[in-house]
């Protein structure tokens, strides 16, 4: 409120939306109307309708008009919106630069930048949009850097864009929230499924549930198994349009379906209200994306479970995890599970192969 440039990290849930989205309607509140005064970036489609549907509640009872532009929509209503004048624009980095290059977005009268979840914009590669989208704005504004972690490789672009900025670290890096119960299972990887579905139908205690997958041929495969073992489930990646990932989101919300199977496509801006458990059906890459899956569950201090499920492989995968959080996650016990006391390491596991490799070269 002061207008100074803002770097700040907290816990995924923990309300960054309102801690951006409350000031800049306390500071465009008073002003004309028509002319677009505050840009929001951020990385993913479902992300800005959710940072415009908080923005629009609580904005309710002003005139401050606020308008989404992201991609896998037709560009007409966008255009439309945008030339009928708003107040905030919330917009993914691709679709907002298609609308620059056809002149119907103009950014000259932007006072307030906002890049939210600005390490997964980097991630998934946005940076040359992102510097090409801020070159065009005016020198003179005020700048703020939001995400659940700020990993040292957007170091330089907070340099570039942010001026003697107020640093706000509400959470360590990689750290998940405290309200979260973490269980992990030792499992086969051809037995993923039997588990996840024998976990289902246990006495029902997983109601409802993302599951997360590596990849979008694995989430269809998944929902396409539940669905043959009566598990009514749908899925959001990449492959789908837009109208299809909402339509499969505000399903699950309504609990039509009791699984929805994602990509870390949903590891960031899905809000869901009492959403029980997170399952990574497969161990994430980094440390980070492990922090954002499991923050689905538990939002705004409630609690929920997160259930990892680990194969022999994704052994070291998941140790880089447990040591970004500084401890050890307790193993669960399973019949389909293997015991912590009959993993191999995995050099051991590495040698067993390669001197089975060379017995059959041999």
């Amino acid at each position: 409120m002061e207008g100074r440039d803002v770097l700040a990290s907290a816990s995924t849930g923990s309300g960054k939306s309102a801690a951006f989205g409350l000031p800049i309607l306390h500071a465009l509140i008073d002003q004309p109307r028509g002319t677009s005064r505050a840009l929001i970036l951020c990385p993913t489609r479902e992300l800005a309708q959710q940072i415009t549907m908080h923005l629009r509640d609580l904005a309710k009872f002003t005139d401050i008009r606020i308008a989404a532009v992201y991609g896998g929509m037709g560009y007409r209503p966008q255009i439309n919106a945008l030339k009928a004048g708003v107040d905030i624009i919330v917009a993914t980095p691709g679709r907002l630069v298609d609308l620059m290059q056809q002149g119907a977005a103009k950014l000259g009268n932007i006072s307030i930048l906002v890049l939210d979840e600005a390490d997964r914009m980097l991630d998934m590669g946005f940076l040359p949009m992102v510097r090409r989208i801020t070159a065009t704005l005016p020198a003179q504004r005020q700048t703020l850097f939001f995400s659940a972690t700020i990993p040292d490789q957007i170091a330089g672009l907070t340099r570039d864009l942010l001026h003697d900025p107020v640093r706000v670290n509400l959470t360590p890096t990689s750290a998940p929230l405290e309200t979260i119960a973490q269980s992990v299972y030792g499992i086969d990887q051809h037995l993923k499924t039997d588990l996840l579905v024998d976990l289902l139908k246990k006495d029902g205690a997983i109601f409802s549930a993302i599951v997360f997958t590596r990849t979008k041929h694995r989430a269809d495969k998944l929902a396409a198994a539940l669905a043959r073992s009566n598990v009514m489930a749908e899925r959001i990646h990449g492959d789908r349009s837009q109208a299809q990932r909402t339509r499969a989101l505000e399903a699950f919300k309504r609990g039509k379906y009791r699984v929805l199977v994602a990509t870390d496509i949903a590891a960031r801006g899905i809000d869901i209200n009492d959403l029980g458990h997170v399952v990574n059906y497969d161990v994430p890459s980094v440390p980070e994306d492990y922090t954002h899956r499991i923050g689905r569950t538990a939002r705004a201090l409630k609690t929920g479970d997160a259930i990892t499920f680990v194969s022999r492989e994704e052994e070291e995968l998941f140790a880089q995890i447990e040591r970004a959080m500084g401890r050890r996650i307790d193993r669960s016990s399973h019949p389909l599970a293997f015991e912590p006391n009959d993993r191999p390491s995995t050099a051991r596991a590495m040698t067993k192969t390669r001197r089975s490799f060379s017995r059959r070269r041999r």
